[in-house]
């Protein structure tokens, strides 16, 4: 299993949101700011386009041995060696998912509720990824995550929490006082363009969190 993950800067991705032509062009210059982890997150890509575009990422995450986790697809993240899966409430089960990438990999899962994080606790999650914590235009569907409910669940766990939904510049600087491991960002890093500067910023303000 792996144990030393810095969830600190967690990027998620969007093509659609891009200004840069390529996804691993928009990779390499988060990573080259600060990013720790690199989440693939193409929900409309076909497999065969995902799957592409997974092979492009992998070689630049495994260059600069950065994290890389698979949004939902297991087979993507199987066919490339990915470090790890993330799924949501209505993706695979965790138990099901552990049967196919084995201890070594690492599984996330989404939360929004305290009774979502004691069954992903129990299901054997590896980091909990918790939100939306703001509104947000990436996933519209998302249900809003109160502090009150974020503080619940940050005392039920010891295990890693990032945040989602609306995180940015401003309102990272609201979660000082949760503990929080790591904030996952798409837009104000994947949709910014000077991608590596806008990541440079918002790393320094994850470090005084």
């Amino acid at each position: 299993m792996i144990k030393s993950i810095d969830y600190s800067l967690y990027l998620v991705t969007d093509s659609e949101l891009m200004l840069t032509e390529r996804l691993e062009e928009a990779v390499e210059q988060a990573i080259l700011g600060g990013v720790t982890v690199v989440q693939l997150r193409e929900k409309k890509a076909n497999s065969k386009t995902f799957l592409e575009q997974a092979l492009r990422v992998k070689k630049v995450t495994g260059h600069y041995q950065t994290p890389l986790i698979i949004n939902d697809r297991v087979d993507i993240a199987l066919a490339i060696d990915a470090d790890g899966v993330h799924v949501g409430q209505d993706d695979l089960p965790v138990a099901t998912v552990r049967r196919f990438i084995g201890t070594d990999k690492l599984i996330g899962v989404s939360v929004s509720n305290l009774k979502e994080t004691q069954k992903a606790l129990k299901d054997g999650a590896d980091y909990l990824g918790v939100g939306a914590m703001y509104a947000t235009d990436t996933k519209t569907d998302a249900a809003q995550v109160s502090f009150s409910e974020l503080s619940k669940i940050r005392k039920a766990t010891d295990l890693p929490i990032v945040v989602i939904g609306g995180i940015n510049k401003t309102s990272l600087q609201n979660f000082r006082s949760f503990g929080i491991d790591g904030f996952a960002i798409v837009s104000a890093i994947i949709a910014q363009s000077d991608i590596k500067k806008a990541t440079f910023e918002l790393k320094g303000l994850v470090e005084t969190c």
